[in-house]
């Protein structure tokens, strides 16, 4: 009995490596969004319960400064990287600025599991710490969800925001034109 072997360069062969190569980088893709989505809804869970411990009485509110210094000092004691005061202050903005109905109803004392919670946010966290400066609730819920609906990448984000994209659509006399104008290509760099 003799074992048959594929010529590398055959159509047979190369039919399964291409489609090897796509499972792999889609595999590759999805961890990196699944990953990203989880330390998201940690950094929320993160803000929430500094927020709840803060709200425990007038007298844990006067010292919230302190405890985001302290608890970033013993963060970054334990994982040396990311959890900076700036950085606790932010998941605290994050949760504060993103308390979603669904989330809070869902969310009866006990912490959602985090695969769960990572459902709510589908944007990178890059794009909510850019949301995080818009300050008009309307206008972040807008890029939020023109940013879903476009797939516009944090750049792209950037730009809109910075151009005014909200304001400027809220005073044209055509919004549907406005949102149906697709998001400017990104410059080759």
């Amino acid at each position: 009995m003799t074992n048959p072997t594929l010529a590398p360069q055959s159509d047979e062969y190369q039919q399964i490596h291409d489609g090897i190569i796509r499972l792999v980088d889609t595999a590759r893709t999805e961890t990196v969004r699944s990953i990203n989505a989880i330390m998201t809804a940690t950094y929320w869970e993160m803000g929430r319960r500094i927020v709840e411990f803060e709200q425990g009485g007038e007298a844990r509110a006067a010292y919230g400064e302190q405890l985001i210094d302290r608890l970033s000092q013993d963060l970054s004691q334990r994982y040396k990287r990311g959890f900076s005061a700036s950085n606790l202050w932010q998941f605290k903005k994050f949760y504060l600025y993103f308390q979603r109905i669904e989330i809070l109803q869902t969310v009866s004392g006990e912490s959602l599991h985090l695969a769960q919670l990572a459902k709510s946010f589908p944007l990178p966290w890059s794009a909510y710490v850019r949301l995080l400066s818009v300050k008009n609730p309307n206008a972040r819920t807008f890029y939020e969800k023109e940013t879903l609906r476009n797939g516009w990448s944090v750049r792209q984000l950037d730009r809109q925001i910075a151009t005014q994209f909200y304001e400027r659509t809220l005073l044209s006399h055509d919004k549907s034109a406005m949102l149906q104008q697709p998001a400017p290509a990104e410059p080759n760099v």
